[in-house]
């Protein structure tokens, strides 16, 4: 099979939909030994309010060691995922902090990205509304193709 993607960028998260992705992905990097970038997102530790009254002027706090967990079990999972992909040619990976779309698309433009591979969670009418859907955005925003992995049915 000729490989027409060269660098491929998985986008990854803890979720079964993205799982899914990795799978396909490996199928895909095995038949082209392509060059693999995986990438998760630990989105920015909201503020939290507890025992913070905004009436009393106290501020909310920002908890460090929320995002640490994260952030380290996002590298644990990276690592575990690296040996899974043992047809790629170099498996790099991207452990970042941010908004996921903003790093995706970000990471796939430095990155120099032929390829974009994620899963979608599926959402539809009010969740989607009130969450949007990264994968579409990365879709409408990105300079190279995107290859979205959807849910399975019973996950939703």
């Amino acid at each position: 099979m000729e490989n027409k993607f060269e660098r491929i960028l998985i986008a990854l998260d803890d979720s079964p939909c993205s799982d899914k992705a990795a799978a396909y992905a490996k199928q895909l990097v095995d038949g082209w030994q392509s060059t693999l970038a995986l990438l998760t997102v630990t989105p920015v530790t909201a503020p939290a309010s507890f025992g913070a009254d905004p009436l009393l002027g106290q501020q909310a706090i920002v908890v460090p060691e929320v995002s640490e967990v994260q952030h380290n079990a996002a590298e644990r999972r990276l690592e575990s995922l690296r040996s899974q992909f043992s047809g790629a040619k170099e498996v790099q990976i991207f452990n970042t902090v941010g908004t996921v779309r903003d790093e995706i698309l970000t990471t796939a433009a430095e990155w120099q990205a032929d390829l974009i591979i994620m899963g979608t969670n599926g959402r539809t009418g009010f969740d989607h509304f009130l969450s949007g859907s990264v994968a579409e955005s990365v879709v409408r925003k990105s300079k190279c193709p995107v290859l979205v992995i959807p849910a399975d049915e019973e996950e939703d």
